[in-house]
């Protein structure tokens, strides 16, 4: 089963690869991470709403990978899981077809929305 991880950030010193199999861990509950590959890297500005500061430049580095059917125990920080997230194994249209409709009808949605589906449709032609 192919997934990408799409969010997280790195610890100080932590390595890229290292980083993504330990969100994809914590958030999914991922086990047997295998067969890492780079997929792309996503680069973007943000407004940025904190005292000193207008903009917030983010780099994202993406990668494919191999993980067991069965999911462990996520280990969401405290945020994630009162936004409601949870992991759940979808079909990667409906996925962009929910996006894209949460998108388009909530206004907190959440700006990691767009970046995740964008890279979720060019997974999807891929596959396709």
């Amino acid at each position: 089963m192919k997934i990408i991880a799409l969010g997280g950030g790195l610890d100080s010193g932590e390595d890229k690869i290292e980083g993504m199999m330990r969100e994809l861990s914590e958030e999914t509950g991922a086990q047997n991470i295998r067969n890492i590959k780079p997929f792309g890297v996503y680069e973007e500005y943000r407004p940025w709403h904190k005292p000193g500061f207008d903009v917030q430049h983010m780099i994202s580095y993406c990668y494919t990978c191999d993980i067991s059917k069965e999911l462990g125990i996520p280990n969401m920080e405290l945020y994630e899981t009162k936004n409601g997230m949870k992991a759940k194994w979808i079909n990667i249209h409906e996925a962009i077809k929910h996006n894209t409709a949460t998108m388009a009808t909530s206004d907190k949605k959440g700006m990691s929305i767009e970046r995740e589906t964008f890279l979720l449709k060019l997974i999807a032609e891929s596959i396709d």
